[in-house]
Formats: C-alpha cells, structure tokens, sequence
C-alpha cells in the first residue's frame, strides 16, 4: 500500500504541537528530541490522519513558511457534519488563531473556513452540505469568477447586450 504523508517544518515545532492539540485535539503519538531541544520529528494524529512535524532545519535548507514568507502547502480538516464544524472552529478560533475567511456556504457544495496557524501554515476545516457534479462546480467558479471581475473585463453575450 502507498501513503502520503504530510510533513510541515515550524518555526517552534514543540509550540506546534501544543498548538494543534489544542486548536484541533491533535493527539501527540511521539517525539524525538535533540540535546539542545530542537524537534527532528514528532508524529501527531488529527481525526484519522497522521501529520509529521519538525522544526526548522537550516543547515537543509528547510524552513516554516514564515521564514519564507508564504504558504506552500495548505491542510483540510474534514468532519463530518456541520455541528462537528461549528465545534471544531469554535475551539481553533478560541486560540487566538487569524480567520483567513470566516465560516461559509461555497459553491463547490461544502461550508468551510480557513485559519492561519500561528507558524504560518494555512488551514481550511470543512464538511459537505451538498453533492455538486465538477461539471457544475466549473460553471459555479465561472459565475463566480465573473462577478468579482471588473465589469470592463466581463466576458460578455449577446444576452448582456
């Protein structure tokens, strides 16, 4: 069997961890730690996935995203109803964590949020609320996409005319 698993560098991998347990219960599975007491590697659960955490590494070149000044990668939390989000946001929010884009009903069938981690990594905590084909989640974005654009640069049809 094949996996992927994610592996995020931080700034301040033991402040981290304790900031997933508490934003999301994460469950620590373990740690390894250095004299100096730098993390090479902890193993967390959240829900069913495991998520591998180091600290920053400079001598590899590997870095959190706020040392390079951006997000590369961005994590989903998907739970299984919209009670089991408004609890899960409500205890992320609770810590203090930067609301990206509050809760809300998207076109691509789910209600969702996303959060900025104190280390600068970005996540989103989602459910479904409704099946949406890919063919109609394109033709949703399209709309979508339409409406934020500057009316000059519209697409437009003989129906707009």
């Amino acid at each position: 069997m094949t996996s992927l698993l994610p592996y995020i560098c931080a700034d301040r991998a033991a402040d981290a961890l304790a900031f997933y347990a508490e934003a999301f219960g994460a469950e620590e599975l373990y740690r390894l730690t250095l004299p100096d007491g730098t993390i090479p590697h902890a193993e967390i659960r959240i829900g069913d996935s495991l998520l591998m955490v180091c600290d920053e590494v400079p001598n590899e070149g590997v870095y959190g995203p706020k040392k390079l000044g951006g997000v590369s990668a961005q994590f989903t939390i998907d739970v299984d109803d919209v009670d089991a989000l408004d609890a899960l946001w409500a205890q992320a929010t609770g810590t203090g964590v930067e609301v990206e884009r509050e809760l809300g009903d998207r076109f691509y069938g789910r209600r969702s949020g996303v959060l900025r981690d104190p280390f600068g990594h970005r996540w989103t905590i989602s459910t479904v609320i409704d099946v949406v084909s890919p063919d109609e989640m394109q033709r949703l974005l399209s709309e979508e996409a339409q409406l934020r654009m500057p009316r000059e640069r519209r697409r437009t049809t003989h129906m707009d005319e």
